[in-house]
């Protein structure tokens, strides 16, 4: 029986470092309940030189990733590099080499992860991603072990903090998009580069994974309605909290019979929901069946310390199936239940309509008509007032629920009339029931 569990970690980056300092911190109570001493014994990165707030002493560091690969005594690989690219051939060669493996690669997990899931099943390894989604939230565990008996047939939440940081800030601070971007990069908060956080990228790889786990079954990334954040300015949020609502970034799984309505796209949801107060950049997610009806965890989203302990979560997991000589057992095979991805145009909700209209009698009645064309019927209207003599009036209406397509057919359609000077701007309201 083995006397410790020896461990490699190949990216020394923020989580990599919160994972140092969760293991060095809390050794004593992660070993008295693993059951087993964890050793963290290699680190592999590029840059093994610049300092870390992490005490490496005893810790062999390297810039070859196959010091820990070739290694016959590491037993687990914590894969923290992230990409699709070499990530996906670092976890295949250790799992290959008999090494179970840890990763908080969600982009990897949602675009390649049943070929690495059906080779950790074929090699008897573990493959774990408990960091993957919600930082230090356990929302992983909760759907594999928690609360697996449960029915699940809904999955909704804020997984992206980037993206709820910035629409907390433009609300709070009565900032548009661009400004409220800026503020973020400067507090470190979005990257250089927010592409991936602010259309909707992060959060879609993650409802993949949550829905694949609650609802056992396989879906394409490119099967996912997306939609960002970045057509969204302060007089939406203003005017969806005047409407009682306020504006986040959804993602929503619902299963319907043999089809899953999957989409991640920014949403209306009523002031009174558990949601509309989780700000900045913490997350949340819902997830409601039978027998265990509806329950909600929250927590913060990222961040070393979060996302590091939930990675030592995962090597505490694999230590105690070690300490106990167990057979490992993969459990993400996502392949008993055959559901159909509906298609988005069949999704039906009430929307929140934006219009820039000129100031001419009958517009109001140009756009009812349309929309009453698509069996469209509205719901509330608001028009405030120009600010200058030759300005576009803003109006917003609400509708009741309406189908996506004849939504769409409405828009195209009053976009071309002669006073609306711009084509509308629609979001969706999910009341969350």
């Amino acid at each position: 029986m083995a006397k410790e569990v020896k461990t490699g970690l190949v990216g020394f980056g923020v989580v990599g470092t919160g994972l140092v300092q969760c293991l060095q911190n809390n050794q004593h109570q992660i070993d008295d309940r693993a059951g087993i001493p964890i050793r963290l014994k290699t680190i592999a990165d590029l840059d093994i030189l610049t300092p870390r707030d992490a005490d490496t002493s005893g810790i062999h560091l390297t810039t070859d990733v196959n010091d820990i690969l070739n290694d016959p005594e590491i037993d687990v690989v914590v894969e923290l590099i992230g990409g699709t690219g070499f990530a996906y051939d670092l976890i295949t060669q250790a799992l290959n080499a008999g090494k179970d493996v840890i990763t908080a690669n969600k982009a990897l997990l949602a675009l390649r992860g049943q070929d690495l899931f059906n080779l950790a099943h074929k090699r008897n390894r573990l493959l774990l991603f408990e960091a993957a989604v919600g930082g230090g939230i356990p929302i992983i565990q909760a759907l594999r072990t928690g609360i697996c008996s449960t029915e699940v047939d809904r999955i909704y939440g804020i997984l992206n903090g980037t993206a709820n940081y910035i629409l907390t800030r433009m609300e709070e601070a009565h900032l548009d998009f661009d400004v409220a971007l800026i503020e973020a990069k400067a507090k470190g908060y979005a990257e250089a580069d927010p592409t991936y956080d602010i259309e909707g990228h992060d959060t879609t790889h993650k409802i993949l994974l949550l829905s694949q786990l609650a609802f056992g079954c396989q879906i394409r990334f490119d099967d996912i309605y997306r939609e960002g954040i970045t057509r969204l300015t302060f007089f939406d949020l203003q005017m969806a909290r005047e409407l009682g609502y306020r504006v986040k970034l959804l993602a929503i799984a619902k299963r319907e019979g043999d089809r899953l309505d999957i989409r991640c796209h920014p949403a209306l949801i009523p002031l009174s929901s558990q949601l509309a107060s989780v700000s900045g950049v913490y997350n949340a997610m819902v997830v409601a069946g039978h027998p265990v009806g509806t329950v909600m965890f929250y927590g913060p989203g990222a961040g070393g310390p979060a996302t590091g302990a939930a990675v030592a979560s995962d090597l505490m997991e694999v230590a105690r199936q070690i300490q106990r000589g167990n057979q490992r057992r993969n459990d993400y095979s996502f392949d008993y239940r055959n559901l159909a991805i509906k298609p988005v145009g069949e999704s039906a909700c009430p929307y929140y309509i934006k219009l820039n209209v000129l100031d001419r009698p009958g517009v109001v009645a140009q756009v009812t008509a349309v929309l009453a064309e698509q069996s469209i019927s509205i719901a509330s209207f608001i028009q405030k007032e120009r600010r200058e003599p030759h300005e576009a009036v803003p109006i917003v209406l609400t509708t009741h629920e309406a189908s996506e397509s004849a939504m769409e057919l409405a828009v195209e359609k009053i976009a071309t009339l002669d006073s609306v000077v711009e084509r509308p701007f629609l979001i969706r309201i999910e009341n969350l029931q």
